[in-house]
Order: structure tokens, then sequence, then C-alpha cells
């Protein structure tokens, strides 16, 4: 893969805990739950007004690691491509900040957490959580930042969902908006795929109805969830050139095993994915991206109408997840919004993946999007 620009070298992760009771967060599906933790990351330097924060929120998988290397790791945080000196969001220039979303498993309040109440954890009592809920915790950490605008927020996939319930919640503390990768809603298929997943955790029987902690994990299913995911990720011709139809070197007779080497890739990403993810959360979380809805039952237009932050809007021509024609409905609901909205197609064979691997285009695009808002927001300050 290749890199731009200079490495941020050793981060750390950093913890805010906030909803202490009884001042708990108020949940969308109308549940409480407090006291929250968020682990969060941060690059670079808050200038003295404190204008020059940006907010990268992250996908299904990922966490507050976006950048650098922690101690003692051979591979950097999972957006380092794009983050630090020099890079699309130039870390010389901006405050850049990712947080570990509410109800994942890398430092964050979720379904592995102690609960306070019980002393154990949270496993199914954990509450019903929605993307609202999500930038809900993640306002309260820009908050404790003392942070009052963004500059922007950006982030792909689950991310850009993330982006454009920033905009539609808190439209007045972002000038900017950069989804990537992502739609407004789901449609059935993704739901679909989703589902996949969840049921075959479930049907793993050491999931036990979510109380796994301390005993067998349920890695069969959790492993059968994330090699679903993956092929969505990809596309038949980024599959088609990693793999073809090659077998493995070690190729047995006929037993149904890993003969193809994209079976032993699938396999491989799998057996990785229990090494660093709770299946709790991950049926949370695919959850919460199903229940997401921008227009929230009133039209998207609507929705926009009267948002003053610009639009970078991007999406990849072989990403069969979440199609073009999803994203190119969010610009079209901007335009008719008289929303300023930039939409950008590239060509990419990588499929979803795309967003964290195609770094030269979406450098050129976000390094000028974000320098424009800059002057105009310098301009009118």
């Amino acid at each position: 893969m290749v890199r731009h620009g200079k490495s941020l070298g050793l981060v750390e992760t950093q913890y805010v805990t906030f909803a202490h009771p009884p001042d708990e967060l108020e949940l969308e599906g109308g549940g409480k739950l407090g006291p929250i933790t968020l682990a969060y990351e941060t690059y670079g330097k808050l200038n003295n007004r404190c204008s020059n924060a940006i907010l990268i929120t992250h996908a299904l998988s990922g966490d507050a690691h976006a950048a650098g290397f922690h101690e003692g790791d051979k591979d950097p945080g999972w957006w380092d491509n794009m983050i630090g000196p020099g890079k699309a969001f130039d870390t010389d220039k901006y405050f850049v900040i990712c947080s570990n979303v509410l109800g994942g498993c890398k430092g964050s309040t979720g379904p592995s957490s102690i609960n306070p109440k019980t002393g154990r954890p949270y496993g199914l009592d954990f509450p019903i959580m929605t993307i609202k809920d999500i930038v809900h915790a993640q306002k309260h950490l820009v908050d404790h930042l003392g942070i009052d605008k963004l500059l922007a927020v950006a982030g792909g996939s689950m991310g850009g969902m993330q982006v454009l319930q920033w905009v539609a919640s808190y439209a007045e503390r972002l000038a900017a908006a950069i989804p990537i990768a992502t739609t407004a809603s789901h449609s059935p298929q993704q739901i679909a795929f989703n589902e996949v997943g969840r049921q075959a955790i479930m049907a793993d029987p050491n999931w036990n109805g979510g109380d796994y902690y301390g005993k067998e994990l349920p890695e069969k299913g959790l492993s059968v969830a994330r090699m679903v995911g993956h092929i969505t990720y990809m596309s038949d011709e980024s599959m088609n050139d990693k793999f073809g139809r090659r077998f493995k070197d070690t190729k047995q007779p006929f037993k149904f095993a890993a003969d193809f080497e994209v079976e032993g890739y699938l396999q491989h990403r799998g057996s990785n994915f229990i090494k660093r993810f709770d299946p709790n959360t991950y049926l949370y979380i695919t959850k919460a991206i199903d229940y997401f809805d921008l227009s929230n039952g009133k039209g998207l237009v609507s929705m926009l109408s009267g948002v003053k932050a610009r639009f970078l809007l991007i999406a990849f021509k072989s990403d069969w997840l979440y199609p073009t024609y999803q994203v190119q409905e969010i610009a079209r609901a901007c335009k008719r919004a008289g929303v300023d909205a930039t939409y950008c197609e590239l060509s990419s064979n990588y499929g979803h993946d795309a967003f964290l691997v195609e770094v030269e285009e979406q450098t050129h695009l976000v390094k000028h999007f974000l320098e424009r808002v800059t002057k105009e927001r310098a301009a009118h300050a």
C-alpha cells in the first residue's frame, strides 16, 4: 500500500467518562445508559480559536486507533494512509479526533463492558442503540475537548452514516461533511447480509443467549459473519485479480477443505476477527446500521433544508455494498435543498474497501475541499 506524508509515530488512546447517574444518556429507543466511557485518540494540535478540529468516524469493525502506531504494533491505525503530516487530513494543519463508537469493544462502553448494576458484563442487557445515539455520545466528547464547532466530520461506510447523522442532529456544530461510500438508509439487500451475519453468531451454541463472557466464545459464528461481510467489501474484479481460481499450495484430497485460495483467505480473515472483536458488539452495531434512516420519514430534502455545512460526497464505481446510486441520492437531495455539495465518483476495482486503500484521488479531493472550507470559515470569522 502506498503511503504519503510522514508517520505520526507513537500515539496513545485516551478515555473520557460521562453520563454519570442520574444524568445518563437518553437513548433514541427510550432507554438510558450511564456512565459511558469513550476511547479516543487525537492527532495534531488544536489551534487557539479551536477552529481546526476534524472528527473522523469509523466503520463497523474500526476503532479509535485511526493513525500512527501503538507501542509494539507492526501495523498503524486503520486510516493511517489518510491521516498525518502532509496527508489528506494534514495534522500539521488540523486537529484530528477519532473515537471508538458507543457499543464498541475497543475501550468504549458496549455489551462486553461491566454493568455497574450487576458487576457483570452487560451482554444482552445492553440497551438497543442507534447511529443517532452514537453521534450523541460523540458530541459529549467534542464538548469535553472544548470544541464548539468542528471544521469537518468525515468517514466511510458506517462512518459515513455518522457523518450524515451529525448533519441531522448538530448541523450548527460543523462547517463541512465528508460522507464516503455510504447510504442514507439500508436497502433490503443490505439488511439481509447483516441478518445472515447475526444469525450465524446466534446459531453458534457458544453464543448462549449473549452470555458467553468468561466462557467459550462463539468463534465459529463470528468468523462466518465476518466472512460473509468481507465478501461484500470486495468486488468481483478484485477477487478475480487477487485469487482467480487458484488452488492453495497445501491442497488436499477432496474433503471440503479450503482448497481454493479465496477460501483460505476468507477463513483467515474470519479467524483473525475473533481475536479482536466482541460478537455481541457485532450484533448491536449491525442492528444500529440497519435501523439508520436519515430521512426519518420526512424525506431527505426536507431534512437537509437549511443546512449550511458544505458536503464532499465520494463514491466508488465498483462498490456493490453501497452502490453509487445511494451516494448520488444524497447528492441530489443536497442540491434540491440548496446545500453546497460536490459529488465525486472514483474508479477503483477494490469494491467497498476502496475508501480504505484508494489514497491518491481521495487525498487530492479532501485536501482541496478542506482548504476551501478553512478559507471560507476564516473569511466569515
